[in-house]
């Protein structure tokens, strides 16, 4: 298995809230795409930075299950993977987490703030300025 598939693998075993995206997404390309599957953890990832828990049913927590997102469990995992220097991990990460969290302006920019000091500085190499 590919470093970016176990990348993508792993990260859906330790945040059980992917579980359902993970399977949609199998389903519908019929294979793991990690480039693919990390636009929707981007996606995801800042609605949950945002407190929107995408609650269809109306209850007041969006947690009935108890798997609802955790936007800095996502952060401290990435953080964590990012810090092995692993080429695949990394291209991942940084073309399709990185590179497509809000800009200047938008809802959820502040979430880049909030980056630890690895993923920050690549971050910063692929945005100077947070731009």
């Amino acid at each position: 298995m590919t470093p970016d598939i176990r990348l993508v693998r792993d990260l859906v075993a330790e945040i059980p809230a992917f579980e359902d995206l993970y399977a949609t997404h199998v389903f519908n390309e019929d294979a793991v795409l990690p480039h693919v599957f990390f636009w929707d953890v981007t996606q995801e990832t800042v609605r949950s930075y945002l407190g929107l828990d995408g609650d269809e049913d109306g209850d007041e927590d969006g947690d009935e299950d108890g798997d609802a997102l955790d936007w800095r469990s996502v952060l401290r995992f990435l953080e964590e993977r990012s810090s092995r220097g692993v080429p695949e991990i990394d291209e991942v990460v940084v073309t399709s987490f990185l590179a497509y969290l809000p800009f200047p302006g938008e809802p959820g920019h502040g979430i880049v703030r909030e980056l630890g000091p690895v993923m920050a500085a690549k971050f910063t190499a692929i945005r100077p300025g947070g731009q």
